[in-house]
C-alpha cells in the first residue's frame, strides 16, 4: 500500500483556557514520536469526561491547550521508527490511556491506568476532536478490518469502562445488576454487556424515551426515579432482596450513596462516575453487617480492550449513537451539561 498523503495542517476543536471558547479551526497535524501511530480519525465519541477536561473540575491537571476526544476510530497512516506490530492501513482505536509506563509495579499487573505517568488522551495528550491524532503504539486498540468505524468509537471508552465494571461487580449468571445512569452513554452500553454476560438487569433513569430505550437494550426492571418516591424499597422489592451488584455510572452523589442500601449482603457496589468533589457514603453499621464492597473501576487494560471489541463484532453490542459533525463538539457539551442527551454522540471528523 502506497503510503497516504498527509496534509500540514487539519480541522479540529480546541481550548486554550478552562471553560473558554471551543474554536473549530486550523491546527498543525501531530508528528508521531519513535513509539506512536499517527491515526487518520474517522469518528470519535463524546464522553463525559470531555467535558470535565474542558471544565478543569477535577483533582488532576490537563494540558492547555487542548485537544479533547477519547474515543476516536481510525485508520493508521504512519508511525514511529519503534512500533512493531503494525500496518498502514490498519484499523486503530484511540482510547482514554494513551500511554504508560510499562515497568512500574502497576503496569506490570496489568494496571497500567493507574500508572503514575500515565498519559490520557484528551485530557494530557492532544486527543480525537481533530482528523488526525497520535496515539502509543502498545495501547493503541487494535479494530478489525471492515468494521463500522462510527459504531465501534464510544466501544473504545464507554464500552470498556462499563465491561471493565461489570468484571469488577464479580457477578455470577443470573444473578441481578442495578445499572445505575441507565440509558445514558455508558449505561446503554451496560445494558447490553449484561445481558451478554448473562445477567438480569434493573436500570434506574428518568423519562418514558429512557424506559423505552432500556427495554429496547433488553433490560429487565425499569425503576423511573420521576417518578418512584422510595428507589430502594422498589429495588429491593424488584430483586427479592436487593441487587447482587450496583454499576454506579451516575454522576449524582446521592445516587451513588443510596446504591450502598439497596445492594444485596455481600453485594458489590461499583463507583464508575466521577461527580466532582463527591463522596460515596456508606452507613457503617450496615456496611459491616451486609458485608457489602465498594470498589472504584477505571478504565480497562488492553485484555479488556481486546475482550470488550470482540463483544461488539460479535453482534452482542451496539452503542445507541447520534452522528454530527466534529464542529458540533460545542452544542453537545451544551446538552450534556442539561442531561439532554440520550445514548451516545459521535462526531464525524471529516465534517
Amino acid at each position: 500500500m502506497s503510503a497516504p498523503v498527509i496534509p500540514k495542517t487539519q480541522k479540529g476543536v480546541i481550548f486554550y483556557e478552562n471553560g473558554g471558547k471551543l474554536e473549530y479551526k486550523d491546527i498543525p497535524v501531530p508528528t508521531p514520536k519513535a513509539n506512536e501511530l499517527l491515526i487518520n480519525v474517522k469518528y470519535s465519541g463524546v464522553c463525559h469526561t470531555d467535558l470535565h477536561a474542558w471544565k478543569g473540575d477535577w483533582p488532576l491537571d490537563v494540558k492547555l491547550p487542548l485537544v479533547g476526544g477519547h474515543e476516536g476510530a481510525g485508520v493508521v497512516v504512519a508511525m514511529g521508527e519503534n512500533v512493531r506490530g503494525w500496518k498502514i492501513g490498519d484499523y486503530a482505536g484511540i482510547k482514554w490511556l494513551n500511554g504508560s509506563c510499562m515497568s512500574c509495579e502497576y503496569c506490570e499487573l496489568s494496571n497500567e491506568s493507574n500508572c503514575p505517568e500515565a498519559d490520557l488522551s484528551g485530557y494530557t495528550h492532544d486527543g480525537s476532536f481533530q482528523q488526525y491524532a497520535t496515539a502509543d503504539a502498545v495501547q493503541a486498540a487494535k479494530i478489525p478490518q471492515g468494521t463500522d468505524l462510527a459504531q465501534v468509537a464510544p466501544i473504545l471508552c464507554a464500552g470498556i469502562t462499563v465491561y471493565k465494571a461489570l468484571k469488577s461487580a464479580n457477578l455470577s449468571a443470573g444473578e441481578w445488576v442495578a445499572i445505575s445512569g441507565a440509558c445514558g452513554g455508558l449505561g446503554s452500553l451496560a445494558i447490553q454487556y449484561a445481558k451478554a454476560m448473562g445477567y438480569r438487569i434493573l436500570g434506574i433513569d428518568g423519562g418514558d424515551e429512557k424506559a423505552a430505550l432500556f427495554k429496547e437494550l433488553g433490560g429487565e426492571v425499569f425503576i423511573d426515579f420521576t417518578k418512584t418516591k422510595d428507589i430502594e424499597a422498589a429495588v429491593i422489592e424488584a430483586t427479592n432482596g436487593g441487587a447482587h451488584g450496583v454499576i454506579n455510572v451516575s454522576v449524582s452523589e446521592a445516587a451513588i450513596e443510596s446504591s450502598t442500601r439497596y445492594v444485596r449482603s455481600n453485594g458489590t457496589c461499583v463507583l464508575v462516575g466521577l461527580p466532582g468533589g463527591a463522596y460515596c457514603k456508606s452507613e457503617v453499621f450496615s456496611h459491616v453487617v451486609k458485608s457489602i464492597s465498594i470498589v472504584g473501576s477505571y478504565v480497562g487494560n488492553r485484555a479488556d480492550t481486546r475482550e470488550a471489541i470482540d463483544f461488539f463484532t460479535r453482534g452482542l453490542v451496539k452503542a445507541p449513537i447520534h452522528i454530527a459533525p466534529l464542529s458540533a463538539v460545542p452544542e453537545i457539551f451544551e446538552k450534556m451539561e442539561k442531561g439532554q442527551i440520550v445514548g451516545r454522540y459521535v462526531v464525524d471528523c471529516n465534517q
